[in-house]
């Protein structure tokens, strides 16, 4: 039979620092597993501006194995991730980082669960070398994505992970402004499976990810996999008007028993400004849904591909 062709994505950015360790460790993973399936190695260089993209020209020119696209200016980590997805030709396709934290020699195992009829593995973090304040935030977010989300979203899961082309295929078909891929792909279905195991320590360079990425990654998680903000409000604005009720006739009885008590204007300037403030809330809620709403209309692409290595001209997607 013929042998399967599993493609390895990388997004990178500013990795030159980690190329040649990553290349390495690719290279001696694909002569372990040659008698199992082959190996495509596609990098995604979302605009870096060190040596990142010389470096993979020269991978390139002695290795066919390694394709590459560049991106015209940086399109954000998720959108680099499916841009790399779109120009796969694996018939599973598996993510890592550039920075080696996960470990590539895992594609063993998930390759095994492919083969067994899983079409989505994920790795499963069961510790990473980060901080106590850093961890605890992560796990903090992981748990209420997961629990307002409309569909579970496994937790502690990032973006190492292998697939089926089935999946590649539904996710192409997918149209969001901002994809939240590991929401969208464990919003599909299909048979999926975690296996657990320990991240290492970044090999050089400094993560991209600070504590607003990790916010803004999670909101959009949020907006893109929930409409519990959009029920929220209308819930709140119901409690309040209820309260608002209440309190008009607690009030009108206070003054029909009480008709000497002062009159003042501080509870009046309290409700209106706790009204406007309170529908400000709900318009930013409504506008962050709006928002997207209006760049799917725009039909923007995911990226723009500026330069390519080892690619043909109707093998580019965007």
């Amino acid at each position: 039979m013929k042998k399967p062709l599993i493609s390895i994505t990388i997004p990178v950015l500013n990795e030159s620092g980690n190329l040649d360790a990553l290349y390495a460790r690719l290279d001696a993973l694909g002569r372990t597993m040659q008698d199992k399936c082959d190996l495509e190695f596609v990098f995604s260089d979302n605009h870096s501006d060190d040596t990142t993209w010389a470096m993979l020209s020269r991978l390139a020119e002695r290795d066919p194995r390694v394709r590459a696209i560049r991106f015209s200016r940086n399109v954000g980590f998720q959108r680099s991730i499916l841009a790399n997805y779109l120009h796969t030709r694996g018939d599973a396709v598996m993510q890592i980082d550039a920075d080696l934290q996960d470990p590539p020699e895992m594609l063993e195992t998930f390759f095994d669960l492919w083969q067994q009829g899983y079409q989505v593995i994920y790795g499963i973090r069961r510790k990473r070398p980060e901080s106590w304040l850093l961890r605890n935030f992560r796990k903090l977010g992981y748990w209420v994505i997961d629990t307002i989300s409309e569909h579970p979203i496994p937790r502690d899961v990032g973006d190492f992970r292998l697939v089926d082309r089935k999946v590649i295929e539904a996710v192409a078909k997918t149209r969001t402004s901002s994809p939240y891929l590991r929401g969208m792909i464990a919003g599909m279905g299909f048979n999926q499976t975690g296996v657990v195991y320990d991240r290492d320590a970044r090999v050089a360079g400094e993560s991209k990810f600070n504590m607003s990425r990790l916010v803004r990654l999670g909101l959009t998680a949020v907006f893109n996999h929930s409409v519990v903000p959009l029920r929220a409000a209308s819930f709140l604005g119901l409690l309040i008007l209820a309260i608002s009720l209440l309190g008009s006739i607690y009030y009108v009885a206070l003054r029909l028993l009480h008709p000497e008590l002062p009159q003042g204007l501080a509870s009046i300037h309290i409700l209106v400004l706790f009204g406007i403030g309170l529908n400000s809330f709900f318009l930013g809620i409504i506008g962050e849904y709006l928002l997207r709403i209006y760049i799917v209309v725009r039909n923007e692409p995911v990226a723009i591909v500026q330069q390519s290595l080892n690619f043909t001209p109707s093998e580019l997607k965007l």
